[in-house]
């Protein structure tokens, strides 16, 4: 799940590069394609925006850039200047309609009048949305001097379209496109013209405003489709990943208790198994091997074993512990040898040490045999007594029967005080 992660954000931040150092080659790529225009657009969203720097604080509308052009890389600030301000369709023209009063910007158009923007100076053109294509508008403003073009929407009740920003592209090539151009809603628009014609100042005759069209809108805002449709992604796969580890660690520290501490283990008598007698050993293992010094017999000297009194209860005339009579690993199924070390729980089941401790350290608290808790005192562990054999059975009946005294079966004419006076007597 790590994996899959790490890739992802390998990947988000490899498209983050290519756009930043390609995304001139994917507007062309886009820029003579209607789908690749809408695609572009619905990925990267709006990027620009048109403020208008005459007034405090400044107003500023929402635009979308052309995916046909250069791509505006700094802020440009001009004049903002309507084209019907000072042009209008030339008279020859009968491929469109003439409409003074339109501000369409669709060529070819002619300089009416003595007022017209000054060649020096920085200066963008507005035009609206209609008669022609975006990329043949962009062409005549181009002509005539302009810096950047702004495209306002049109007329919703007219159009029957929406008010809202759209992907302005070019069906054919449009390389001979050198300057800027965005798109604004139809009611910046007409917001935009009513505070040109109020306006006070003044280019070349022409009112005018201080426009300011900068890209701080960049692909990069939480509002961009590209990063909601990463985070859509990218969310689910960060909280299956964190409730993955939640699981995990949970399930380490439940398995961390159930297992017995190493010096708990380690403190837990170990002894010498020696077949008819024990050599018992307190606290921790040794590092170095050990030698059956004590213990072991020395066949060619035909020396006989010893058996130690600590260890072994038959010196001192005790029976002898159930748990010594155990011959075998219940682990390993194996019998026990001369020298093995084993060690003995608290529930007095003894094993060989290293694998017990193996158990006990990195699978289980628990005896392997009765499930008992080795972390728990000596003292809640009583010893247990070997089940009796049959014929010890037998023997411990006719015991209890000699010691006991023969007493007539009850009848209906045993008298009731009949014991009583059977214990005062006696």
């Amino acid at each position: 799940m790590a994996r899959s992660f790490l890739v992802l954000l390998v990947v988000v931040m490899s498209v983050l590069q290519v756009h930043a150092a390609h995304s001139n080659f994917l507007q062309k790529l886009s820029a003579t394609s209607a789908e690749g225009s809408w695609l572009w657009g619905w990925v990267w969203g709006a990027e620009s925006s048109v403020s208008v720097v005459d007034r405090s604080p400044p107003l500023t509308f929402h635009s979308r850039p052309a995916a046909f052009g250069p791509e505006l890389e700094e802020p440009l600030l001009g004049y903002v200047i309507p084209l019907s301000s000072f042009t209008s369709t030339c008279p020859r023209s009968d491929t469109f309609s003439s409409d003074d009063t339109s501000n369409t910007g669709c060529p070819p158009l002619c300089r009416t009048g003595r007022n017209e923007p000054d060649p020096t100076e920085s200066w963008i053109a507005l035009v609206q949305r209609g008669n022609c294509p975006f990329v043949e508008k962009v062409r005549e403003a181009q002509r005539l001097g302009a810096r950047a073009v702004v495209v306002g929407g049109e007329d919703p009740d007219v159009s029957g379209l929406p008010d809202s920003l759209v992907n302005m592209y070019s069906k054919g090539d449009a390389s001979d496109v050198t300057i800027a151009s965005t798109y604004i809603k139809y009611s910046d628009y007409k917001e935009l013209t009513a505070l040109i014609e109020s306006s006070t100042t003044s280019h070349g005759g022409l009112k005018t405003l201080s426009l300011l069209i900068t890209t701080q809108y960049s692909a990069w805002e939480w509002y961009s489709p590209i990063l909601t449709f990463i985070i859509i992604l990218i969310l689910p796969s960060c909280l299956t990943f964190v409730t993955l580890l939640i699981h995990r660690v949970r399930m380490a520290r439940a398995a961390q208790r159930d297992r017995a501490p190493e010096h708990i283990v380690k403190s837990l008598p170990w002894r010498v198994w020696n077949g008819s007698a024990w050599e018992k050993h307190e606290g921790s293992v040794p590092h170095t091997n050990l030698s059956n010094s004590s213990s072991a017999i020395d066949l060619e000297a035909g020396e006989q074993s010893t058996p130690q009194p600590s260890g072994s209860h038959e010196a001192d005339g005790l029976p002898v512990p159930w748990c010594e009579t155990q011959v075998e690993c219940a682990i390993c199924l194996c019998e026990f040898v001369k020298g093995d070390r084993v060690r003995e729980l608290p529930c007095h089941h003894i094993f060989h040490l290293d694998e017990v401790d193996a158990w006990l350290i990195n699978r289980k608290k628990l005896c392997p045999v009765c499930k008992a808790d080795v972390t728990q005192p000596w003292h809640l562990f009583p010893t247990q007594k070997p089940a009796p054999t049959p014929a010890d059975a037998l023997e411990g009946a006719d015991t209890d029967a000699a010691s006991t005294p023969t007493t007539p079966p009850l009848t209906e004419r045993t008298p009731l005080l009949h014991d009583r006076d059977q214990n005062v007597s006696s």
